[in-house]
């Protein structure tokens, strides 16, 4: 390469971030091409009047998103970004399958909806009794809310000893639009919202698109640790915590009952409002009281229907402490346009004649039966499970990075999530992992047959990838 030079006037963070963030959007402008060598890292230092380690670092972080391959001896590539792979490249075992719905007829691994166990059927004939039911209701807007569907809010976000009552109870249009009300009701721009380094991300990057700023805590093998919380606490003052206690999305972590005890506690001394996402941990049997058991008066359940009855249905409820539940309900109508009247029946009648229970349980069996397959396929790995959860928290082995690894699935034709994507702001911290979904494929042989790659991939480390092929 010639006469070229980063630009790193401009962007925030670190200079290793914003030369790794020029470098990669001059890759996407298509300034620097494919195959194309970086300038060594001593010239680059010298042409921008950095350090080599500085240079060094910007690499790296090119190298785990998955845009270049550092060659001992040779230098720095940029990697060619396949948008498709024919499937004569793909590996046999996954050659057929019937995940056309993903990009490419790639194999969806990416995502954690409930799987395919027969409820479009139920759900069919439920959609026909509501239409006929109620056809006024389903061609106007909704104005007053059924008590019944405050009432199935209050039947499904019930766990252990936890039972909301139907006057706590916001219905919601899914769990993502209901903890965003929560945000945009009880916080305002310019505030602080406490995240762990590794969670599910979206909520951080959709609370800054309405000008809340992120704050992230410290968590160890056993969750958020309560010391770091405090000294955020202490430090930023923070109006809300967004967290996960139940089989934490993606590293599946349960908070122990004396941590969840001094988090209320903290979060009292504080008053920072928690928000407890309980999607996942109403897939568990789990006996850990709820956050909300031990600090009520603060604490707000998310949870909803998409993991374990049908992501389509978009149903969802807030249990919320009798002060809140107003002004979240009108948050919700005002940043989703209003709740349809149809899904909301419809989700609360599967909840109300048990046929959302009866459809959890047939995912639950479809689930645990996918997980004993990739138990057995990877065995001799790092990586974690838990029963009745859709997903898989990998740790790769050396020399594997979490966005490179991430591209190598991705041209033999499985999608994955690598670890930036639950990155909730900017962290140092790097866990080398990545997650992996399994309830999306609509057949268990397309599992064993996804799972067959990533081992493969695994087995063969870096020999298993060329960028190039």
């Amino acid at each position: 390469m010639t006469n070229w030079l980063p630009d790193v006037s401009s962007g925030s963070g670190p200079l290793y971030q914003r030369l790794a963030d020029s470098i990669e959007s001059d890759i996407d402008k298509g300034v620097i091409d494919a195959g194309a060598k970086l300038p060594p890292q001593r010239d680059l230092a010298y042409d921008i009047g950095t350090t080599v380690g500085t240079v060094g670092r910007a690499y790296q972080l090119l190298r785990e998103r998955g845009l270049v391959s550092g060659e001992v001896g040779r230098g720095t590539y940029v990697l060619a970004q396949r948008t498709e792979t024919p499937k004569a490249d793909l590996e046999p075992a996954i050659q057929g399958t019937r995940a056309i719905d993903a990009p490419g007829g790639k194999l969806r691994f990416d995502s954690t909806a409930a799987p395919d166990v027969g409820q479009g059927a139920i759900i069919a004939e439920v959609l026909a009794r509501t239409a006929q039911d109620h056809p006024h209701d389903i061609s106007s807007y909704t104005r007053d809310f059924p008590e019944r569907w405050y009432e199935a809010g209050s039947h499904w976000l019930g766990r252990n000893s936890f039972r909301p009552l139907p006057d706590s109870i916001v219905p919601t249009l899914g769990t993502h639009a209901a903890v965003m009300a929560v945000i945009a009701a009880l916080t305002t721009p310019g505030d602080y919202i406490v995240f762990e380094h590794l969670t599910y991300s979206q909520i951080s990057r959709s609370a800054g698109l309405i000008g809340r700023r992120t704050v992230l805590v410290l968590a160890d093998d056993e969750g958020i640790d309560p010391n770091d919380f405090e000294r955020v606490c202490a430090q930023k003052h923070p109006k809300m915590m967004f967290l996960m206690p139940t089989a934490k999305n993606p590293t599946l972590v349960t908070l122990s009952a004396e941590r969840r005890q001094a988090i209320a506690r903290i979060a009292r001394e504080y008053n920072v409002v928690l928000i407890e996402d309980d999607l996942y941990g109403e897939l568990t049997d789990d006996p850990t009281p709820l956050l909300a058991e031990y600090a009520p008066e603060r604490t707000i359940v998310a949870g909803g229907l998409s993991k374990s009855v049908a992501a389509g249905v978009r149903g969802g409820w807030l249990s919320c402490p009798p002060a809140y539940r107003h002004r979240i309900r009108v948050a919700h109508k005002m940043m989703t346009g209003g709740l349809p009247f149809l899904l909301a029946e419809v989700g609360s009648r599967l909840v109300a004649s048990g046929q959302a229970r009866e459809i959890r349980r047939r995912c639950i069996a479809e689930i645990q039966a996918r997980l004993a397959t990739v138990r057995v396929m990877l065995a001799g790995f790092d990586f974690k499970t838990r029963d009745n959860v859709p997903f898989v928290w990998l740790t790769l082995p050396d020399p594997w990075l979490s966005g490179t690894f991430k591209n190598a699935c991705l041209t033999q034709g499985v999608l994955i999530d690598d670890e930036d994507e639950f990155k909730a702001g900017r962290s140092e911290q790097v866990f080398h992992s990545v997650r992996f979904g399994i309830s999306q494929p609509r057949q268990s042989q397309d599992v064993a047959g996804g799972v067959a790659v990533i081992r493969r991939l695994l087995d063969e480390g870096r020999a298993g990838y060329d960028s190039f092929s």
